[in-house]
């Protein structure tokens, strides 16, 4: 690795030390200020997301371009992503336990930061403040690299970020972004593990594969989102109509959108045409079993699925469908084919909804509602680094709290292990 770079290792080691006993309210300010200048340099970001939008190809998929887009709107959403981590505590030093041993040592187990994280995204710009925000926020550092498509956003964010941090007082600033998109840098820095704490890599299955193949360092997976929703024979179907409509387009290109729609026999003749008639507008194909295909009729967006439909994420307007004759023949469907992230049963059975939420192995699990909900934001913990599907420290969105991990500080006088 070049002298520059090992620098950078380096300051970013020493940042995290710094970083720890930074106040809240000192980081605080400095997140309302960093919302505050974007509001006011939100012309500058959107020129440079231009400059990306312009260079993509014409036939770049819908569901990407979306990902890389920014508009006055999603800068609003991120200003105030900023804005809400700032109103919530601050994890660090947090009082998990507290005892007080025989002997008198008094022992207080608490919350640190995880010190420095190396987030690897893909084509989603707004990650870099949500990102940056919460690992801020909770103590730590953290080295962004984005994917190159969105290379002029990242460097107008980038610069953003070290002008204001700088005007809060931040001499040693708490990130690094990486603007050299070599791919050879990422493996490079994926075996320092003498400088990097935790990796995330947040993006497609490639990505994820190459991290895990590639890194020395602990791993907090962000997995692909293969989502179901359940239709029950006792679900109010208008309600289904709505949910699965919204799982599946109100934003298609994103990890907790749905792919999948099981539905139960006894009520499939008379919802999916309710369904069909729901999405026709919205151009959706469909991919089903033999049984959906006879209830659907002669429609040019609905074909046969084979079986390695059932295993894809298509990130995109088109979903699966298949019919089946019970909540366990669903619950084994979700088993073989989930990726273990977001999953939702809609039913008027409290009794099939708890079966359905205790048995599903997934992060989130939902009666009556989209699975669009499986979010930092939207769960009120000011954004995630991304939706963990793995078992170990952290599961479901990676917030505050879970960039932390516990710690043990003792107190003594003068005693000794006999």
């Amino acid at each position: 690795m070049d002298p520059k770079n090992e620098q950078m290792l380096q300051t970013l080691r020493e940042s995290a030390r710094a970083q720890r006993k930074i106040p809240a309210v000192q980081k605080n300010a400095a997140l309302l200020k960093l919302a505050e200048d974007l509001g006011k340099n939100s012309q500058t970001v959107l020129d440079a997301n231009q400059k990306d939008l312009a260079a993509l190809s014409a036939d770049t998929a819908p569901a990407f371009r979306d990902r890389l887009t920014l508009n006055p709107q999603r800068l609003e959403g991120m200003m105030e992503s900023l804005r809400q981590v700032a109103a919530l505590p601050d994890p660090v030093g947090e009082m998990i336990e507290q005892r007080t041993l025989k002997n008198g040592l008094n022992l207080q187990k608490i919350r640190a930061p995880l010190g420095v994280i190396f987030m690897i995204f893909e084509s989603r710009p707004n990650v870099i403040l949500e990102a940056f925000s919460l690992a801020f926020k909770s103590g730590n550092v953290i080295l962004l690299r984005g994917g190159s498509e969105s290379r002029h956003t990242a460097a107008a964010i980038y610069k953003l970020m070290h002008q204001s941090l700088q005007a809060s007082g931040f001499t040693q600033v708490p990130f690094h972004g990486l603007e050299d998109y070599d791919r050879s840098l990422v493996e490079a820095l994926l075996k320092r593990k003498d400088y990097i704490d935790i990796v995330v890599p947040r993006g497609g299955e490639k990505l994820i594969d190459f991290v895990q193949r590639t890194a020395l360092m602990p791993i907090i997976k962000n997995d692909r989102g293969l989502c179901h929703t359940y239709i029950d024979e006792d679900a109010d179907l208008a309600m289904a109509v709505n949910i699965v409509t919204n799982a599946k387009t109100q934003r298609p290109g994103v990890c907790n959108a749905l792919e999948t729609v099981l539905v139960h026999e006894k009520v499939a003749a008379k919802f999916l045409p309710m369904l069909n008639q729901a999405t026709e507008s919205k151009k959706l194909k469909w991919h089903t079993d033999l049984t959906s295909f006879e209830i659907l009729g002669k429609n040019p967006l609905v074909t046969l699925a084979d079986n390695e439909d059932w295993d894809t994420e298509y990130l995109d307007l088109i979903m699966n469908c298949r019919v089946v004759k019970s909540l366990d023949e669903a619950l084994t469907h979700i088993e073989k084919h989930g990726s273990k992230h977001s999953e939702a049963i809609v039913t008027s059975s409290e009794k099939k909804a708890r079966v359905f939420q205790q048995e599903v192995d997934a992060a989130a699990v939902y009666w009556n509602a989209s699975t669009r909900f499986t979010d930092g934001f939207e769960f009120g913990l000011g954004g995630e680094l991304g939706i963990s599907t793995q078992k170990l420290h952290v599961r479901g969105p990676v917030g505050l709290r879970e960039l932390t991990s516990p710690r043990w500080i003792i107190d003594g006088t003068g005693q000794i292990r006999q």
